[in-house]
């Protein structure tokens, strides 16, 4: 944990699912704060204030102030100020907290076309629909540049996976076959805000997705961390290419107590090689096969896979268990099977 000055920490599917914390999650990061960590929370998600993610955080048992927030609507705004003079007029697709960081650097939020604005922020809101991305697209034909806040296409809730700001963002996009400039995860923007704000020089980027929290650690030299606990599963890790591949990889929060048992290019006891092709996972002697086992065998295979996967994107991976054992944790994990050997 020395290595890391500072935790930047995702929220939706790491910390919290819907209104909920995550088992583990909230003891996990109270005891990184009292060993010394900054912990900052990065969050894709701009339906919210900042003010208002923090009281829901601290409602959970987390000790954090405002300023510990950090949120793509913000990141948003800032980008949105950096392409338009001051005072401009921007088209807001999104919730009042997002209009509120727009008004915050210095510009007018406004909600129609007929405004004339000079740039369209789109961030998630779930009322959003046809009415409000039919006035930024009006916008967007007029030439307005387009911010969106972060493009993930599904949202973790309590729920289950829904849609998210960038299937909204999608929809846009077919409609101008325009691309927007994007502030969130994992362009570098929101992940150098943060980083700024806490004046971090080694930060470890921590979260559920590999194709937003991953990535935007690797578009900031961040090491990372990849919790199995939101939207990426064991198989998608397995498969990712060069630059959504995590340093470390967990179960949970709770890997923060020994982050170093959890480094894919560390042998853990796992055998995992490739033979023809195919991945071959034999497990160890007396090994068990609960969730550390799991999570100890998926390293293995991620780092035998990877070191010989050589296509990008790589081919999809097989896994043959060789042993009863072995059996068990490949079903447990879900991946794919190329049978028994």
């Amino acid at each position: 944990m020395t290595r890391h000055d500072a935790l930047l920490v995702d929220l939706d599917g790491t910390v919290y699912a819907g209104p909920d914390a995550i088992p583990g999650a909230v003891e996990a990061l109270e005891a990184a704060r009292e060993r010394g960590q900054t912990v900052s929370y990065v969050t894709n998600n701009a339906s919210r204030a900042p003010g208002a993610v923090s009281e829901h955080l601290a409602s959970l048992g987390l000790t954090l102030t405002e300023d510990d927030v950090v949120t793509s609507a913000q990141a948003g705004a800032a980008v949105v100020a950096q392409r338009c003079e001051a005072g401009a007029k921007v088209l807001v697709v999104g919730t009042e907290a997002l209009a509120d960081e727009i008004r915050a650097v210095g510009l007018e939020p406004v909600r129609s076309a007929d405004d004339e604005p000079m740039a369209v922020v789109q961030g998630h809101n779930p009322d959003t629909g046809w009415r409000q991305l039919a006035e930024a697209s009006l916008a967007l034909g007029r030439g307005a540049v387009w911010v969106a806040t972060n493009v993930d296409p599904t949202l973790p809730s309590d729920r289950g996976i829904l849609l998210g700001n960038g299937s909204m963002v999608a929809a846009l996009r077919t409609a101008t076959r325009r691309e927007p400039e994007v502030a969130g995860k994992p362009a570098a923007p929101l992940l150098r805000q943060a980083v700024e704000r806490v004046g971090a020089s080694s930060p470890l980027v921590v979260g559920d997705r590999l194709d937003t929290d991953v990535e935007g650690g690797h578009a900031i030299d961040a090491e990372t961390l990849l919790v199995l606990t939101g939207v990426s599963t064991a198989t998608e890790v397995l498969a990712a290419p060069d630059h959504q591949r995590p340093i470390y990889l967990a179960a949970d929060l709770a890997a923060l107590a020994d982050l170093d048992a959890t480094r894919v290019d560390v042998d853990h006891d796992w055998d995992a090689r490739v033979a023809d092709g195919v991945l071959e996972l034999r497990a160890p002697e007396g090994a068990a096969t609960d969730r550390d086992a799991q999570l100890a065998a998926l390293r293995a295979l991620c780092r035998a896979w990877w070191a010989e996967a050589t296509t990008d994107p790589p081919a999809e991976p097989a896994v043959r268990p060789c042993d009863e054992t072995a059996d068990e944790v490949v079903a447990a994990l879900a991946l794919p099977r190329a049978g028994t050997g």
